[in-house]
């Protein structure tokens, strides 16, 4: 155990956020806290490093356990280049470093006698050195610093000139760098980029201390924890497994403890009945006997109606009128800022009922080629058309679209006039706005709420065409979830940008990725996207030991003809259709044959011969069947490795 929360509860005015929660951290756990917005999270960590104090409870910390903490925003407490701050973090080596190059300098001064004395100190202080890191501390720096996404340019930018964002990460690379007991961290890939992510999840995955997580993107959490605390109601529940275990474990808990509220209150309902008609009987015998049943029922451990989630959002989005199949044609765009080229030349086209997410680093312009196709911006160059009967609805990542000064009310009703007021009110309570909360000012609302009351307005936009910029930011998960699932069911044409790769693998079926000003189309959904890439990268290592002719090629491979790709693409999806068939099919034969030796095993059967002779043919062709599906189960598997 490095970290034990006991019993921790905290209020604030506005009433209670934790009660009572309970959980152990174990060394080399990787834990997530989850939950809804305001559910206490960020509290948690923040009680658990002392930076808020809890109303009762205790935190208890194994013997010499570290903590480091990773808060949402940065406070500056430090000054200097980027590389220096994070360097500094090792303040330990640094000052052995220093130790060891005096020792070396006065190592010619040293009379004979104390040599050896000297020269003993010496090693032992270096092998110290070594052993806490030493020799490659310094690499490490550099390492995690372009690991976070700063390039070698950057390592001498000073803190003061950096954004917000650059700075957490920053502060990141200090906490990865001191590498403390438990690392805990809230929200830590808000201000990365796709290649950070992935690099993180690397580290975090092979870090050997102890990792708290608080955060939303749930691909994330899928390949680096291997715990779940489930905050929700002011309680914590603790789930094995990474997030998608949880969800899972978490509707069976669910389904149960509903099953067994229902079975007692069935009980009861029954028992009440039972003593009321022995009360009508008004004797004696049948009154005690009530009276009886009334004492047991009293003794009965009431079960509490599970507490289910707080209310969820209402989603549905359809288009009103059907659009052509040609909907968007972008032939040969570029656009550039103060003389520098954003990108160049950049064509692709969507038909009716596509669902492409534009990927690509931060800064590449992917919310760019957005405002160009919604009007926002102006191209430099480029033809931009839209199809027959296409209607454009657009989700402003920053929430321009909103005006600060009207209230939710209306700003709907002056998006939407031809709506009464009862239809406006009830499409802000199926997005969580009721009573007097439609009349707040759009510039009192949170990140979160903004993008609901966003959402609820395309919603009823009922356009055929939804453009969406980063839609899942400062939504929870269970928003989240609610908004895959309104789109999986839409009928239009989708195109989005988006850094929430569990959102881009449910949503979408084409990846046009921008890089070095230019466009890579992949015929596929996001696992696709990344299988195909590693696969260029393999392919572009091997072709030439010549750097200029090996990137040219790899670039070359990688906008491979859009044709092949769909091809490619559909072969894999079939294989793959056809390898979960026969595993369920594996599954199914592996139960018969399980029900087969149990009977087998029932004495009445043993007896009978023709019982014997039957169950045994059915079990050999069974197995027979079986041994055909594992073989066709390895052929699919080396078609698809």
């Amino acid at each position: 155990m490095v970290l034990s929360i006991q019993n921790v509860s905290k209020s604030f005015s506005a009433g209670p956020v934790l009660k009572d929660i309970s959980f152990q951290v174990n060394e080399g756990d990787k834990l997530a806290i989850i939950g809804n917005n305001g559910t206490g999270k960020s509290t948690l960590l923040k009680i658990i490093v002392g930076e808020e104090h809890e109303d009762s409870g205790e935190i208890v910390l194994g013997k010499n356990v570290t903590l480091g903490y990773l808060a949402q925003y940065q406070t500056d407490t430090l000054s200097g280049n980027i590389y220096d701050i994070v360097l500094s973090a090792r303040e330990d080596l640094l000052h052995m470093e220093k130790e060891l190059r005096n020792m070396e300098m006065k190592m010619c001064d040293v009379d004979l006698s104390e040599m050896d004395h000297f020269m003993d100190v010496y090693h032992r202080k270096s092998k110290e050195f070594e052993d806490l890191g030493g020799l490659t501390f310094r690499s490490e720096v550099s390492g995690v610093l372009k690991g976070l996404g700063f390039s070698e340019e950057d390592f001498e930018k000073d803190l003061e000139t950096l954004s917000g964002g650059q700075k957490t990460r920053v502060a990141m690379g200090r906490l990865l760098i001191q590498k403390p007991s438990v690392l805990l961290l809230d929200e830590p890939i808000n201000h990365l980029d796709l290649n950070s992510i992935q690099w993180l999840e690397g580290y975090l995955a092979q870090y050997d201390g102890a990792v708290i997580i608080v955060a939303h993107d749930r691909y994330f959490l899928d390949r680096v924890v291997n715990r779940v605390v489930d905050l929700s109601n002011h309680t914590a529940v603790c789930y094995k497994g990474n997030y998608s275990e949880f969800m899972r474990q978490k509707e069976e808990r669910m389904k149960t403890m509903l099953r067994q509220y229902e079975k007692q209150e069935k009980y009861i309902e029954h028992q009440e009945a039972v003593i009321d008609k022995l009360r009508q009987f008004n004797r004696e015998k049948s009154i005690k006997r009530a009276e009886s049943r009334v004492k047991a029922l009293d003794k009965v451990e009431r079960i509490d109606a599970p507490m289910m989630d707080s209310q969820k959002m209402v989603l549905s989005l359809e288009p009103d009128v059907r659009s052509g199949n040609d909907v968007l044609t972008v032939d040969g765009i570029s656009k550039s800022y103060d003389g520098e080229s954003l990108f160049e030349n950049l064509s692709f086209s969507l038909h009716r009922q596509d669902r492409v997410a534009i990927l690509g680093d931060n800064g590449t312009g992917k919310t760019t080629i957005l405002k160009l196709i919604t009007g926002r911006k102006d191209k430099d160059a480029g033809v931009i058309t839209l199809g027959a009967n296409v209607t454009v609805g657009y989700y402003d990542q920053e929430q321009q679209e909103l005006d600060e000064e009207k209230t939710l009310f209306e700003e709907m009703q002056d998006a939407y006039p031809n709506l009464n007021d009862t239809r406006i009110r009830n499409v802000l309570a199926a997005f969580l706005f009721t009573g007097d909360e439609v009349f707040q000012p759009i510039k009192t609302l949170s990140g979160g709420e903004r993008g609901r009351i966003s959402l609820a307005k395309l919603m009823l936009s009922g356009a055929n065409f939804l453009i969406l910029d980063e839609p899942t930011n400062h939504l929870d998960m269970e928003s989240k979830e609610i908004l895959e699932h309104a789109l999986s069911g839409y009928t239009g044409t989708l195109l989005y940008v988006s850094h929430d790769r569990y959102f881009i693998q449910k949503t979408a079926t084409r990846i046009l990725e921008l890089e070095d000003h230019s466009l890579t189309e992949y015929q596929g959904d996001y696992e696709y996207y990344l299988r195909r890439k590693e696969e260029l990268k393999e392919k572009a290592a091997l072709s030439t030991a010549d750097s200029t002719k090996d990137a040219s090629r790899s670039q070359e491979q990688g906008k491979m003809d859009w044709a092949s790709q769909k091809e490619e693409a559909k072969r894999i999806q079939k294989l793959e259709r056809e390898k979960d068939a026969i595993e369920a099919e594996i599954t199914d034969l592996e139960e018969q044959l399980s029900f087969i030796e149990k009977e087998f095993e029932k004495d009445e059967v043993a007896h009978n011969s023709a019982k014997l002779n039957e169950l045994t043919e059915k079990q050999a062709a069974l197995n027979a069947r079986l041994e055909q599906c594992y073989e066709k189960w390895e052929d699919l598997e080396m078609a698809l490795s």
